[in-house]
């Protein structure tokens, strides 16, 4: 027997228990469910710049017809180059209202029938806009509760 060596006790494994394991996949869950829905949230708000861009469009040729007619008296969704859900776009656009100081050109999201993904819950994106002044304020809202969305007032 050798007298300068001594055996090395042999440690301990140190290992997580399955309920440790459990409570960080939970933990885990959690933070990646509040994650995604952030994400889809911000996704969205985004898409927003695209609505404002289409009413843009849509000013543009209602400031056109009134220049044309002095008047927004008639005009139609044809008028400006309003269009349906489809797989190329986000929104449905519109131009609606008979008060002759004013029309709201107004993007709605699709839910259906629309670019994917679909929103799963529908918004207006909407301009009263002011053609003597060419003036236009936006407003945005969530069409099952009418309240505002995306910071935008209602």
């Amino acid at each position: 027997m050798n007298k300068g060596s001594n055996p090395t006790p042999k440690s301990p494994l140190r290992s997580f228990t399955l309920l440790e394991l459990i409570v960080v996949i939970v933990i885990l869950g959690i933070l990646a469910t509040l994650g995604y829905s952030q994400y889809g949230t911000q996704v969205e708000s985004t898409r927003v710049a695209e609505a404002k861009v289409m009413i843009g469009t849509i000013r543009q040729l209602a400031t056109e017809y009134y220049l044309k007619y002095g008047s927004l008296d008639g005009i139609s969704n044809s008028d400006v180059g309003a269009v349906s859900c489809s797989p190329a776009t986000y929104y449905k656009t519109w131009v609606s209202g008979s008060d002759p100081s004013f029309r709201y050109l107004a993007a709605g999201r699709c839910t259906s029938g629309g670019k994917t993904p679909n929103a799963s819950r529908e918004y207006y994106v909407v301009m009263n806009y002011y053609p003597s002044t060419g003036s236009g304020v936006f407003r945005c809202y969530y069409t099952d509760d009418g309240s505002s969305c995306f910071g935008m007032p209602h």
